[in-house]
């Protein structure tokens, strides 16, 4: 997708591009190079520009100029190596957008390898280069070459594990050549002083042979430029990571390396980063290296414990904070709840007290309003009356007070007497259950034996009972009528009863039509605001009572429309005549219930 508000620069750059032949492409692309070093640094212009030339195509094309031949481009080498330059700025600090994935992935390992590949034809070049000039002319583009990689790989860091695991990095540092080996000796030092932690992710064999590499310059060679360099490399490997400098200690690759180095003589120059390395390499160093080892690893044995330990506490923390939380706010509740209680009766105090003064007030006002109304003969009169009603009043008061605090006095005394009448009622309940299952479960004892005057009194109480209450001696037809009057009686009201639970059933049925109805009526909405479907709801289903509603309907409205001169003398029960004409119309009264089809 194009972005908008595209650089014109870069809108014809990429359009000379298309049109150009594909050997001139490569010098056009070189004013790119003008572009960016017009444009201020950090600044969000160049990071727009940088998106346009991404967009169209223009890094896609420089990575396709260095892919080819150095000889068929346009320039040579000095053309190759600004390329490689405008190529890595172009990628760092670029926000490619929706096409971040292959960015990343593919473009950037792309650009990486391009730029190894470019100084390995370089330093093929500079190998069989046999003018001086010619050779550093050759060095200065492979310094151009390495510096716009490591300009590359400091803008995107997880290139530093591609760049060390390639076979073309080795071979640039398997040189001999010095000035080349020194070049990248160096910018692998300065990629490690961005990020020595990839130098642990990549594989054992290709490590092993960055530090053959570097070792074998340290010792074999008699540049001091190359033993400085290749020093230098060696003791950040070593002090950056301990598995490294382990490897040289322990390893039996490694092993004399220290007594070698003993038989160097170190130059000057890098007199102390020799020394240095040495030390690091000494039994002294690894006793101190082992020992760190272990107070690391006892670091880490204690940090996982006390994180155990937290992580327990932690786990317990929620409850004893919700306890520590219940006791404070149960506390604050009761401090606030007594301060409350105490302000209430301090407001309760001041109001008593206001109170009184206020009746003291309207006493002495009152007192004086019927000094100025009485006469003043029946002053001591009126005196005396008062006082007795106040003393009457003080009387009253001490009166309940005693009484009140005599039962107050009485209160244990009668709570005692219910506790002891709740006790009683409760036993003799319990007793008389007993007594009860004691008669119930009790076992039988036999017919007490009749006397014989006992029997002779029975005998004369059944004599006396059927005397006053004679047999009545009916025939086999009088008791066949009324056996039959009987059944017809009980089957007239068994369909009687029949007919009287049919019309309870119609009852409650009709009750809760009603019932329905009405909450209908009520939660009916207003026509203003009824909809079309809304009055069918409110149909009657029966006939008259649509007519009676449609009559009762047009006398209101005709009352209504009436002048009122017609209606002088008529009351509101009064019924209006209504033609049958305007009653015969179909009934789609409103009423209540649904509808029903005719």
């Amino acid at each position: 997708m194009k972005p908008t508000g595209t650089d014109p620069r870069i809108l014809s750059l990429a359009s000379e591009v298309v049109k150009s032949p594909e050997q001139n492409v490569p010098v056009v692309l070189l004013k790119l190079k003008e572009i960016i070093n017009n444009t201020p640094l950090g600044s969000s212009e160049l990071k727009k520009i940088k998106q346009d030339i991404y967009c169209y195509d223009l890094i896609r094309y420089c990575l396709l100029v260095l892919s080819q031949d150095y000889s068929r481009i346009q320039g040579g080498w000095a053309t190759i190596s600004q390329l490689t330059q405008i190529l890595s700025h172009c990628c760092v600090g670029l926000e490619p957008g929706e096409d971040a994935e292959e960015f990343y992935n593919e473009l950037l390992p792309s650009a990486a390898e391009n730029f190894l590949i470019l100084g390995r034809q370089l330093q093929t070049c500079f190998i069989n280069a046999a003018k001086g000039e010619e050779k550093d002319e050759l060095l200065h583009f492979f310094q151009i070459v390495t510096d716009s990689l490591f300009w590359l790989v400091g803008g995107h860091v997880q290139l530093i594990q591609n760049v060390l695991q390639s076979d073309h990095f080795l071979h640039l540092l398997q040189t001999d050549n010095v000035q080349i080996g020194s070049t990248v000796m160096t910018m692998v030092q300065n990629i490690l002083h961005i990020n020595s932690g990839d130098l642990l992710r990549i594989e054992a064999k290709t490590l092993h042979s960055i530090l053959d590499e570097v070792i074998f310059k340290l010792l074999s060679t008699l540049s001091p430029v190359m033993r400085n360099t290749a020093t230098k490399l060696l003791l950040l490997m070593a002090q950056s990571h301990q598995e490294i400098l382990i490897l040289l200690r322990l390893s039996a690759c490694y092993k004399g390396l220290r007594s070698l180095l003993n038989k160097q003589e170190p130059g000057t120059e890098f007199c102390q980063e020799f020394r240095q390395l040495i030390r690091l390499l000494s039994p002294k160093v690894h006793q101190e290296v082992e020992e760190q080892k272990l107070h690391q690893a006892a670091c880490l044995i204690q940090a996982y414990w006390k994180g155990f330990q937290t992580r327990k506490r932690l786990k317990k923390l929620p409850s004893a904070v919700i306890i520590l939380q219940r006791n404070f706010r149960s506390k604050r509740a009761k401090i606030l709840l007594e301060l409350n209680r105490q302000k209430e009766e301090e407001d309760r105090r001041l109001q008593l007290q206001l109170q009184r003064q206020r009746a003291m007030r309207l006493s002495r006002e009152l007192r004086l309003s019927m000094l100025e109304i009485v006469h003043p003969g029946q002053v001591e009169k009126h005196n005396r009356e008062i006082e007795e009603k106040s003393a009457l009043i003080i009387q009253k008061h001490w009166r309940g007070y005693r009484e009140r605090k005599i039962f107050l006095q009485q209160k244990p005394s009668l709570m005692e007497y219910k506790a002891a009448v709740t006790l009683q009622r409760a036993t003799l309940k319990f007793l008389a259950k007993c007594r009860k299952k004691k008669k119930l479960y009790a076992p039988w004892q036999g017919l007490r034996e009749l006397t014989d005057a006992r029997r002779i009194e029975l005998k004369q109480q059944v004599d006396d009972y059927v005397r006053r209450h004679p047999s009545s001696q009916m025939s086999d037809v009088t008791s066949r009528e009324l056996h039959s009057q009987a059944q017809e009686r009980l089957q007239h009201y068994f369909m009687g009863r029949a007919l009287e639970d049919r019309a309870q059933l119609h009852r409650e049925a009709l009750k809760a039509q009603i019932s329905t109805n009405i909450e209908q009526l009520i939660k009916a909405p207003n026509l203003k605001e009824a909809e079309w479907k809304e009055p069918e709801l409110f149909l009657s289903r029966s006939r008259p009572v649509a007519a009676k509603a449609k009559q009762d309907h047009l006398t209101t409205l005709k009352l209504i429309q009436a002048p009122w001169w017609k209606k002088l003398g008529e009351e509101a029960g009064d019924e209006i005549d209504v033609p049958k004409d305007e009653l015969s119309v179909e009934l789609g009264t409103l009423f209540i219930g649904g509808t029903k089809p005719p």
